[in-house]
């Protein structure tokens, strides 16, 4: 995909380094210790005195300014910071690339959605990128690497470790950067989903569904969030950013997370039963047809068979 040198969406927080709990644990405040520190009267021992000023001097060796905490300010500690993207914290130059490659894609999902939603006369409402490591929180909820790329309906935000990149290569055979395009479009298609009112209507329903039902339903969604990456990657053809080769990049990702074929992978056979995102044929084929038509028309993925 030819993507440098073109605009960097401004919608990224680089949370890489951030603590999900706080930099002290859960509570994420600093409790000066306590407790066998103080005189039957009330006031303080002089070794409570001189433990609190070597603390303090090995506290500003460390950046943080105990001043500022007793005063109630906001504790910036270093390699904690919860940024914006203005002072984000800096990984390898392949880290780096990734993350400008992330931020290429988002600005052109949103150049492609704008003007779609512009075209109803409507308003596109651009989701936020969070970049991760490890683990983050969200208005979902707390969540791990492990749970992979997400969306939050609650604040409207697409979660991403990029390490996740890495095991789509390795683990599932799917490399190349129009499949990493593909990933983050995917998710871009739930947001998009969350404005129209699909996921509050799906959300709606399943809790009067079984699980059996609820799975089906969330099949449909995961089709058309597929169908929406496909249409994405249309308007970026018509620009003529794509190379040899991206379509399959992304078919061939498609085709590797499909729930058939990750069961057969993981546990040896299949159980369609428990299916919630497809088979490989179905969220291929479906990407397939958003990309042929470039119209959310041809994307009801809720009206007959799938």
């Amino acid at each position: 995909m030819e993507w440098k040198g073109r605009r960097q969406s401004s919608n990224v927080e680089d949370q890489r380094g951030a603590s999900p709990g706080g930099p002290f644990g859960r509570g994420g405040g600093f409790r000066i210790p306590g407790g066998g520190m103080r005189r039957a009267g009330g006031g303080m021992s002089f070794g409570t005195l001189i433990f609190l000023v070597i603390l303090y001097f090995v506290l500003r060796a460390m950046g943080i300014d105990m001043l500022q905490i007793l005063e109630g300010g906001p504790v910036n500690m270093p390699g904690f910071e919860q940024s914006d993207g203005s002072q984000a914290p800096r990984g390898s130059a392949e880290e780096e690339e990734m993350k400008a490659f992330m931020a290429t894609v988002l600005a052109e999902t949103e150049d492609t959605w704008n003007g779609i939603f512009q075209a109803s006369g409507e308003q596109y409402e651009e989701p936020r990128l969070v970049l991760f490591n490890g683990a983050v929180r969200s208005a979902c909820g707390f969540a791990s690497a492990a749970s992979g790329p997400f969306y939050c309906p609650g604040d409207r935000k697409v979660y991403l470790d990029m390490s996740f990149f890495d095991e789509l290569a390795q683990k599932f055979d799917a490399s190349g950067d129009f499949a990493q395009a593909y990933v983050l479009a995917h998710e871009v298609g739930h947001h998009v989903q969350n404005l129209i009112g699909v996921l509050p209507k799906f959300n709606q329903m399943r809790q009067r569904m079984s699980e059996v039902e609820a799975n089906q339903m969330s099949i449909r969604v995961e089709f058309q969030a597929d169908c929406f990456a496909g249409i994405w990657g249309k308007y970026t053809e018509q620009k003529g950013l794509l190379e040899r080769g991206d379509l399959e990049e992304a078919l061939n990702a498609a085709t590797q997370i499909g729930d058939d074929t990750l069961q057969k992978r993981m546990q040896g056979y299949v159980v369609p039963e428990s299916f919630n995102h497809g088979t490989s044929e179905q969220r291929m084929r479906w990407f397939k047809r958003g990309f042929d038509s470039g119209k959310m028309s041809d994307c009801d993925t809720f009206s007959g068979s799938v």
